[in-house]
């Protein structure tokens, strides 16, 4: 490998949006992350939709209606 040209590899403290925390290797200090493996609902066994804008509740009335 070349020397000089490669980012340097440090600890770094991986942030998600449900308040965890976890440290990790990156070339960043910090990484943010929107789900992992505390709030994933692979691993958790637990379904949670995320709803932006109300878009689930959109597409339930939308083909509620046509089931009638």
């Amino acid at each position: 490998m070349k020397q000089g040209i490669h980012p340097e590899y440090m600890a770094a403290q991986v942030v998600c949006a449900c308040g965890t925390r976890f440290e990790t290797m990156a070339t960043q200090d910090e990484v943010h992350v929107e789900i992992c493996s505390t709030c994933h609902p692979f691993y958790t066994g637990k379904q949670r939709l995320v709803d932006t804008a109300g878009r689930v509740d959109r597409f339930k009335k939308k083909y509620d209606k046509n089931a009638e």
